[in-house]
């Protein structure tokens, strides 16, 4: 039974946390693609922007340097090892501008991300979306966060395109303002306001 329990969880196992880790070191010292990715973001000076699913954060730390000293970024994730390695990154290079939050609730549906009401401009869900259980319920999370004219910034990762957007559509939380390659901007629907 925890067999299955474990497979049906959204939190990595911690020695696939490790094995994700060393991957994305990997990763970004061949491709760093990262920072380039970010700029396409819509993130300006002295924003709040959340990295929901935070993993090691490899978005967070180019996301603190453009919302500079007067922003605000809140690393997110259900991994207690992604916040200690963001912790780790943020005192190894001196930011002074990254928070952690350990969201919880994610095995129930029951979203919690730790954050007030209506706390970010952008929320970035990169390479995190397809593992969510209960997609409405996450995206009811992220609209309580946002700031009634904040975006969501959401990739497929490891879904298809069709997926995400009927994710996003069946919900009514959200609407699509722009779309990329890369990813899907999105603002509040009109009746969530």
């Amino acid at each position: 039974m925890s067999r299955i329990t474990n497979r049906q969880t959204e939190k990595a196992s911690d020695k696939s946390f490790r094995m994700m880790l060393a991957i994305f070191r990997i990763v970004d010292f061949f491709f760093p693609y990262v920072r380039k990715r970010t700029k396409k973001f819509g993130i300006e000076n002295g924003m709040t922007v959340v990295d929901y699913g935070c993993g090691p954060g490899r978005y967070s730390v180019p996301i603190a340097e453009m919302v500079g000293a007067k922003g605000r970024v809140y690393a997110v994730d259900i991994h207690e090892m992604a916040l200690k390695n963001v912790q780790d990154r943020i005192r190894k290079e001196g930011i002074k501008n990254i928070k952690t939050s350990l969201a919880k609730g994610h095995d129930d549906g029951d979203y919690n991300s730790g954050l007030k009401d209506n706390t970010a401009d952008i929320v970035c869900a990169i390479d995190m979306f397809f593992i969510i259980k209960k997609p409405t319920e996450f995206l009811k999370e992220i609209r309580r966060i946002l700031k009634p004219n904040g975006i969501l910034i959401i990739d497929d990762g490891h879904q298809s395109r069709k997926v995400t957007k009927q994710k996003l559509d069946s919900s009514g939380i959200f609407t699509i303002i722009e779309e990329t390659k890369d990813h899907l901007k999105c603002k509040i629907a009109q009746e969530q306001m």
